[in-house]
């Protein structure tokens, strides 16, 4: 597996930090300010991001925004929102201040669960994250015993490091085997958009709105050449292979706010089975479908939300459903400004538990000077 040593600098395509908006959402914004030198944590094969590049950017107030869409039009079908996720400039990163003991287990055998929210590339974050839970030691080392750890999905685009997020997980994947525990992931929609650019690229597909690809939506949402440039069969192989959803202590886990997964099985095995199969057909129309269901968003945010929940739940079990994918300013409506002065940035403190207590959220947008969240389950709230 590469570390990414020895790479050619880094060519940046289209990122959160200078996100190429389609022209149904395009408004004129000042050009954004390079962003802060790397955290001084990021290991040494992390390849630094150059500044970033003018942009246009939706505007904080408007509708919550969602992933980008292909064409000038936005596709019906292809996402329940409207425009981009707005630029905000991502600051300084979280610092590494206490590393508490691992926790003991739960008197079953098994170590406590722990859930990590959207990486999307931003590998020194994870690595303080994970150390700050006493979950790596400061060599990157599994260090937490029998704990057990679950990450939501969404690995790579839009940050830096894409592809070495995933030589991690599947790092700590075996050494915490070792050590009895486990490190184990979810297959996220960003999972499936980097699989279908490689294994597709401009093939076009039926997109519902005219003529789409793969490649074309993933550079749209934040696809990062170097990522392409590392990515490995093992890598590949390892996406594909990835469950979409599991049930663990009473928690639903699964990537995405959305009920498009009752669209794959009526239980979570069929689930899992239905969605290797359909990768494992390789065929682009196919997999742009899953892609396309698995983007949507929101379903459990408005009115009716709880409903929906409830819904997931009679079908696949547990008591709460967790899950990425939509940030958590933009479910709470708190976009905060481009530069995030004056406190006006988001404020991310922790997972956002919504729809009569039914749902937590973990993606705390990292990708918009949010925080990348690594919580124990079951929350005290």
């Amino acid at each position: 597996m590469t570390q990414g040593a020895g790479q050619e600098p880094v060519v940046r395509t289209a990122t959160l930090r200078d996100f190429r908006v389609p022209p149904y959402a395009q408004t004129p914004v000042p050009p954004q300010t390079p962003g802060a030198a790397p955290h001084p944590s990021l290991p040494p094969h992390a390849p630094e991001p150059p500044a970033p590049v003018p942009h246009a950017s939706a505007p904080p107030h408007l509708p919550h925004p969602g992933n980008a869409a292909v064409g000038d039009e936005p596709p019906e079908g292809y996402t329940p929102t409207e425009r981009d996720l707005p630029i905000i400039n991502r600051g300084d990163t979280v610092q590494v201040q206490t590393v508490p003991e691992p926790r003991p287990d739960n008197g079953e055998g098994r170590g406590p669960l722990f859930v990590v929210g959207d990486v999307h590339g931003y590998l020194d974050e994870l690595v303080a994250a994970l150390a700050a839970q006493g979950l790596i030691d400061a060599d990157g080392n599994w260090a937490a015993g029998n704990a057990r750890l679950w990450f939501l999905g969404d690995f790579t685009d839009r940050g830096p490091d894409g592809i070495g997020v995933i030589d991690l997980v599947m790092r700590l994947s075996a050494e915490a085997a070792a050590a009895g525990g486990y490190c184990k992931a979810l297959m996220g929609n960003h999972e499936l958009l980097l699989i279908g650019a490689k294994r597709f690229a401009d093939t076009p597909v039926n997109s519902g709105a005219g003529t789409a690809t793969f490649q074309a939506a993933w550079l749209l949402n934040g696809g990062q050449k170097n990522d392409m440039d590392r990515l490995q069969d093992v890598h590949l192989q390892w996406m594909s292979r990835l469950d979409a959803v599991v049930e663990e202590d009473g928690h639903l886990l699964m990537h995405s706010d959305t009920t498009a997964y009752l669209d794959y099985g009526s239980t979570i095995e069929d689930v899992n089975d239905t969605i290797t199969a359909i990768l494992t057909r390789n065929d682009a129309d196919e997999c742009w479908d899953l892609f396309r269901k698995l983007t949507k968003r929101f379903a459990f945010r408005d009115e009716g939300g709880a409903e929906a929940v409830r819904e997931l739940l009679a079908t696949y079990g547990g008591q709460r459903v967790v899950h990425g994918h939509s940030p958590i300013p933009y479910l709470l409506g708190e976009v905060g400004t481009e530069d995030g002065e004056d406190g006006s940035g988001p404020v991310v403190n922790g997972p956002h538990v919504y729809a009569d207590g039914l749902a937590i959220a973990m993606d705390g947008g990292v990708t918009m000077a949010g925080k990348l969240l690594v919580v124990q389950l079951p929350l005290h709230d």
